[in-house]
């Protein structure tokens, strides 16, 4: 008999910094347990990106993947927040998600389904095909805390006219979290952007468990949250799930950053890049530049020309082809060609933030690249934008103490290249530096012992592998797992 494997669908969305969480977390379960195989339900908004598809090459043999049919912007609201763009492309893509895990179901030994936040309308299905549901949280326990606890907060603020004067706390911790660092959208409310993510948290509880990247010494405030929100909804920290680094050093163009870096002293670099979609002004850009000039200190600055919109390109399959540079300040190419290293676009960051010669990390805060600061090792400047981004910025700067944040202009609001440069100089040459250093060196070890053989995040898998496996679907066939 052909041997069965119990098989966990996994439905993302649109945007590589929630299809990568899924992909390494899939990677990883069917390292760790070899016995289990992983579909991925792709949803697209239009042709997915060159990246995209790159990264489903050369995936484990236990893991498949399936691109549903496309959904066409234009069947959309124009000018939509990305996050209800990525809601609305998965609820468009229902039909087909139902279609797919009922053949699976059917073909297979379906055990789990798992979903992104965006994607959690699809856990009614994994309820009515009677198989585990959870979600696969791509950010922080501190952000997800918050969402867990948007409902009940909607309701407070209804009741006191929206009220945000005082911090709000989170239920059963320390964690309170001041009006200008809440996620964006709690400043929206009445907008269809608010009342996508309140549907879509609302969502969160109908799942049987969350796992979460994260890592329970990274959090531990923030994982007292969930008893307290709802004690009916485990929460398994599982990471840190970063993009697995090549064996092999990356080549081609974009590259030529590492041997740049190759000629640098150790810890002299500062490492500037925003994200694979987020965007700065024109005032902003200028500014950051001729703070980087000012600071002094080498660089490397993954250069976008500047927008309207902070998110102008976070889900565009094609990005801005203008050339960023002709934005810089004129004669700031020039007079920084000797320290400083500017590229467009893209680079290999993991080989950028493992460099020996990097020594600080300028960030937008996203999760992915948060996570690779920490497990690298690298002290950051946090300069957060939207989304999750703010509360990943505190934690940084306030509990960990390994980074540092600049402050806005008050007038203007925006940063000022003095204060870009009093950053620069203090992540890069100060004491305070060093003791960040010291700090983020800790935290990269408490990560690799989390990811280790008896390490917690490694048992909260296993812990979750065994239910699978223990499920009523797989135990009622007559197996031979391999």
């Amino acid at each position: 008999m052909a041997p069965v494997h119990p098989t966990i669908a996994m439905v993302p969305c649109p945007g590589l910094s929630h299809l990568i969480p899924q992909l390494e977390f899939a990677k990883r379960l069917v390292r760790l347990h070899p016995e289990f195989h992983v579909k991925l339900l792709i949803p697209t908004l239009g042709s997915p990106s060159a990246t995209t598809q790159s990264l489903l090459k050369h995936l484990p043999s236990q893991i498949h993947y399936h691109f549903l049919p496309q959904i066409n912007a234009q069947d959309l609201p124009p000018n939509v927040n990305p996050a209800t763009q990525m809601h609305l492309t998965v609820k468009h893509s229902l039909p087909y998600i139902s279609h797919e895990l009922t053949s699976l179901h059917s073909q297979s030994t379906l055990v789990a389904l798992l979903v992104d936040l965006f994607s959690v309308d699809a856990l009614e299905f994994g309820k009515k095909l009677n198989v585990h549901s959870h979600v696969l949280y791509a950010s922080s326990a501190a952000n997800l805390s918050f969402l867990l606890y948007l409902p009940t907060l909607h309701e407070i603020l209804t009741n006191n006219n929206g009220d945000l004067s005082k911090p709000v706390k989170l239920p059963g911790s320390s964690i309170a979290i001041p009006a200008r660092d809440l996620p964006d959208m709690i400043h929206a409310r009445g907008s269809p952007y608010y009342a996508t993510m309140l549907h879509l948290c609302e969502g969160l509880h109908k799942a049987d468990s969350i796992a979460i990247n994260t890592f329970q010494d990274l959090e531990p405030e923030a994982m007292k949250t969930f008893p307290e929100i709802n004690s009916d909804l485990p929460a398994f920290p599982v990471g840190p799930i970063i993009q697995t680094p090549a064996k092999t050093r990356a080549t081609g163009p974009g590259t030529e950053c590492l041997e740049w870096l190759d000629n640098q002293p150790r810890d002299s670099v500062l490492y500037v890049c925003f994200g694979s979609g987020a965007t700065l002004s024109y005032e902003q850009t200028a500014e950051l530049a001729l703070g980087l000039e000012m600071s002094g200190q080498r660089f490397i600055w993954v250069v976008r020309p500047p927008s309207g919109s902070s998110i102008s390109t976070y889900l565009s399959a094609q990005k801005d082809k203008n050339d960023p540079f002709v934005f810089l300040p004129e004669g700031f190419v020039d007079r920084t060609k000797d320290r400083g290293f500017l590229i467009q676009s893209w680079c290999p960051q993991i080989d950028v933030l493992r460099h020996e010669s990097t020594g600080g990390f300028l960030t937008h805060c996203g999760w992915s690249s948060t996570l690779e600061s920490l497990v690298y090792g690298k002290p950051t400047i946090v300069w957060p934008l939207f989304a999750d981004q703010p509360i990943n910025a505190v934690m940084l700067a306030n509990e960990l103490k390994v980074a540092v944040r600049p402050v806005a202009d008050e007038k203007e609001g925006i940063i000022k290249r003095e204060e870009v440069a009093r950053c620069v100089k203090c992540v890069l040459e100060s004491n305070e530096g060093k003791e960040m250093y010291k700090r983020v060196l800790k935290v990269k070890d408490a990560a690799a012992i989390a990811l280790g053989e008896k390490g917690s995040s490694t048992e909260n898998l296993a812990t979750m592998a065994l239910k699978w496996k223990n499920s009523k679907a797989f135990s009622l066939m007559d197996v031979d797992v391999q």
